[in-house]
Protein backbone atom coordinates (compact mmCIF):
# COMPACT_ATOMS: atom_id res chain seq x y z
CA UNK A 1 0.00 0.00 0.00
CA UNK A 2 1.23 3.50 -0.85
CA UNK A 3 -0.12 6.73 0.67
CA UNK A 4 0.56 10.23 -0.70
CA UNK A 5 1.03 13.09 1.75
CA UNK A 6 0.87 16.72 0.59
CA UNK A 7 0.18 18.44 3.94
CA UNK A 8 1.19 17.50 7.47
CA UNK A 9 1.81 13.91 6.38
CA UNK A 10 5.03 15.20 4.80
CA UNK A 11 6.60 15.85 8.21
CA UNK A 12 4.45 13.72 10.53
CA UNK A 13 3.35 10.34 9.22
CA UNK A 14 2.16 8.83 12.50
CA UNK A 15 2.41 5.24 11.25
CA UNK A 16 5.11 2.69 10.40
CA UNK A 17 6.33 2.70 6.82
CA UNK A 18 8.99 0.85 4.83
CA UNK A 19 9.92 3.52 2.32
CA UNK A 20 9.38 7.25 1.73
CA UNK A 21 9.73 8.79 -1.73
CA UNK A 22 9.65 12.44 -2.71
CA UNK A 23 7.56 13.11 -5.80
CA UNK A 24 4.32 14.53 -7.11
CA UNK A 25 0.88 13.90 -8.55
CA UNK A 26 -0.08 15.53 -11.84
CA UNK A 27 -3.14 17.66 -12.57
CA UNK A 28 -3.59 19.00 -9.02
CA UNK A 29 -2.43 21.92 -6.94
CA UNK A 30 -2.27 22.36 -3.17
CA UNK A 31 -4.63 25.05 -1.77
CA UNK A 32 -5.57 26.23 1.74
CA UNK A 33 -9.30 25.70 1.19
CA UNK A 34 -10.07 23.01 3.77
CA UNK A 35 -11.24 23.96 7.27
CA UNK A 36 -9.95 22.37 10.44
CA UNK A 37 -12.28 22.89 13.37
CA UNK A 38 -12.34 21.90 17.00
CA UNK A 39 -14.94 19.18 17.32
CA UNK A 40 -15.65 16.23 19.52
CA UNK A 41 -14.42 13.91 16.74
CA UNK A 42 -11.19 15.73 15.96
CA UNK A 43 -7.79 14.73 17.30
CA UNK A 44 -5.73 17.27 15.34
CA UNK A 45 -7.29 20.69 15.20
CA UNK A 46 -5.93 24.19 14.84
CA UNK A 47 -9.08 26.24 15.01
CA UNK A 48 -12.48 26.67 16.63
CA UNK A 49 -15.95 27.17 15.17
CA UNK A 50 -15.53 30.93 15.78
CA UNK A 51 -12.05 30.99 14.21
CA UNK A 52 -11.73 27.96 11.91
CA UNK A 53 -8.21 27.04 10.90
CA UNK A 54 -7.26 26.30 7.32
CA UNK A 55 -5.38 23.31 5.98
CA UNK A 56 -4.54 22.16 2.48
CA UNK A 57 -6.50 20.08 0.06
CA UNK A 58 -5.98 19.28 -3.60
CA UNK A 59 -7.73 21.14 -6.38
CA UNK A 60 -7.77 19.90 -9.98
CA UNK A 61 -5.50 22.10 -12.11
CA UNK A 62 -4.43 21.25 -15.65
CA UNK A 63 -0.68 21.22 -16.14
CA UNK A 64 0.12 21.55 -12.42
CA UNK A 65 2.15 19.24 -10.16
CA UNK A 66 1.60 18.85 -6.42
CA UNK A 67 4.81 17.76 -4.70
CA UNK A 68 4.81 15.72 -1.52
CA UNK A 69 5.87 12.30 -0.29
CA UNK A 70 4.61 8.77 -0.81
CA UNK A 71 4.87 6.22 1.98
CA UNK A 72 5.09 2.49 1.33
CA UNK A 73 3.36 0.46 4.02
CA UNK A 74 3.87 -3.30 3.97
CA UNK A 75 2.44 -6.10 6.01
CA UNK A 76 -1.19 -6.61 6.97
CA UNK A 77 -0.76 -5.36 10.55
CA UNK A 78 1.06 -2.14 9.54
CA UNK A 79 -1.47 -1.52 6.75
CA UNK A 80 -4.42 -1.97 9.12
CA UNK A 81 -2.82 0.28 11.75
CA UNK A 82 -1.99 2.96 9.17
CA UNK A 83 -5.50 2.89 7.68
CA UNK A 84 -7.11 3.13 11.12
CA UNK A 85 -4.84 6.08 11.96
CA UNK A 86 -5.47 7.82 8.62
CA UNK A 87 -9.26 7.35 8.71
CA UNK A 88 -9.33 9.24 12.03
CA UNK A 89 -6.67 11.80 11.15
CA UNK A 90 -8.03 12.60 7.67
CA UNK A 91 -11.75 12.35 8.51
CA UNK A 92 -12.40 15.95 7.48
CA UNK A 93 -11.57 14.94 3.88
CA UNK A 94 -14.54 13.42 2.08
CA UNK A 95 -12.78 11.75 -0.87
CA UNK A 96 -10.19 9.05 -1.10
CA UNK A 97 -8.56 8.94 -4.54
CA UNK A 98 -5.92 6.73 -6.15
CA UNK A 99 -3.56 8.82 -8.23
CA UNK A 100 -0.38 8.13 -10.16
CA UNK A 101 2.79 9.24 -8.36
CA UNK A 102 5.83 10.49 -10.24
CA UNK A 103 9.38 11.17 -9.10
CA UNK A 104 10.71 12.58 -12.38
CA UNK A 105 9.04 15.60 -14.06
CA UNK A 106 9.98 14.26 -17.52
CA UNK A 107 8.57 10.76 -16.93
CA UNK A 108 5.49 9.59 -18.79
CA UNK A 109 5.14 6.44 -16.70
CA UNK A 110 4.41 6.82 -12.98
CA UNK A 111 6.92 5.61 -10.42
CA UNK A 112 3.95 4.25 -8.45
CA UNK A 113 0.51 3.86 -10.00
CA UNK A 114 -2.51 4.42 -7.76
CA UNK A 115 -1.21 5.90 -4.49
CA UNK A 116 -3.97 6.57 -1.98
CA UNK A 117 -4.65 10.24 -1.21
CA UNK A 118 -7.25 12.04 0.89
CA UNK A 119 -8.92 15.08 -0.72
CA UNK A 120 -11.45 17.57 0.58
CA UNK A 121 -13.93 18.21 -2.22
CA UNK A 122 -15.66 21.57 -2.79
CA UNK A 123 -19.08 19.87 -2.39
CA UNK A 124 -20.39 21.55 0.78
CA UNK A 125 -23.14 18.94 1.18
CA UNK A 126 -20.57 16.13 1.49
CA UNK A 127 -17.70 18.19 2.88
CA UNK A 128 -18.88 20.53 5.61
CA UNK A 129 -15.24 21.47 6.34
CA UNK A 130 -14.66 23.04 2.93
CA UNK A 131 -14.00 26.77 3.34
CA UNK A 132 -13.14 27.41 -0.29
CA UNK A 133 -11.18 30.13 -2.03
CA UNK A 134 -10.83 33.62 -0.61
CA UNK A 135 -8.48 36.54 -1.17
CA UNK A 136 -4.97 35.62 -0.01
CA UNK A 137 -5.01 38.43 2.57
CA UNK A 138 -8.24 37.06 4.11
CA UNK A 139 -6.86 33.52 4.28
CA UNK A 140 -3.69 34.87 5.94
CA UNK A 141 -5.74 36.79 8.55
CA UNK A 142 -7.81 33.69 9.24
CA UNK A 143 -4.65 31.61 9.76
CA UNK A 144 -3.22 34.24 12.14
CA UNK A 145 -6.42 34.23 14.26
CA UNK A 146 -7.02 30.47 14.37
CA UNK A 147 -5.68 28.38 17.21
CA UNK A 148 -6.84 25.10 18.71
CA UNK A 149 -5.63 22.38 21.07
CA UNK A 150 -3.02 21.27 18.48
CA UNK A 151 -1.57 24.77 18.38
CA UNK A 152 -1.77 27.87 16.20
CA UNK A 153 -2.86 27.45 12.60
CA UNK A 154 0.20 29.46 11.49
CA UNK A 155 2.42 26.70 12.95
CA UNK A 156 0.84 24.25 10.48
CA UNK A 157 1.52 26.67 7.61
CA UNK A 158 5.14 27.30 8.63
CA UNK A 159 5.83 23.58 9.17
CA UNK A 160 4.38 22.85 5.73
CA UNK A 161 6.52 25.54 4.14
CA UNK A 162 9.67 24.17 5.85
CA UNK A 163 8.85 20.56 4.94
CA UNK A 164 8.28 21.49 1.29
CA UNK A 165 11.54 23.43 1.12
CA UNK A 166 13.32 20.46 2.71
CA UNK A 167 12.15 18.21 -0.15
CA UNK A 168 13.13 20.86 -2.71
CA UNK A 169 9.67 22.23 -3.48
CA UNK A 170 8.97 25.96 -3.66
CA UNK A 171 5.17 25.94 -3.61
CA UNK A 172 4.08 29.44 -4.70
CA UNK A 173 0.70 29.32 -2.88
CA UNK A 174 2.26 28.15 0.42
CA UNK A 175 5.20 30.56 0.25
CA UNK A 176 3.03 33.57 -0.60
CA UNK A 177 0.62 32.74 2.20
CA UNK A 178 3.46 32.24 4.71
CA UNK A 179 4.89 35.64 3.71
CA UNK A 180 1.53 37.35 4.24
CA UNK A 181 1.09 35.67 7.64
CA UNK A 182 4.58 36.77 8.72
CA UNK A 183 3.81 40.34 7.62
CA UNK A 184 0.58 40.38 9.66
CA UNK A 185 2.39 38.98 12.70
CA UNK A 186 5.05 41.71 12.38
CA UNK A 187 2.34 44.39 12.15
CA UNK A 188 0.68 43.00 15.28
CA UNK A 189 3.87 43.12 17.40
Amino acid sequence: MWVFGYGSLIWKAGFNYDDRLVGFVKGYRRVFYQGLLLSFRSTDHRGTPEFPGRTVTLEPADGEFCWGVAYKISGKEDEDTALTHLEVREKQYDEKAYLDFFTDPTATTPAIPGVMVYIGSPDKKRNTNYLGPAPMEDIAKQIVEAEGPSGPNREYLFKLEAALLEIGCKDKHVMELASKVRAILLENE
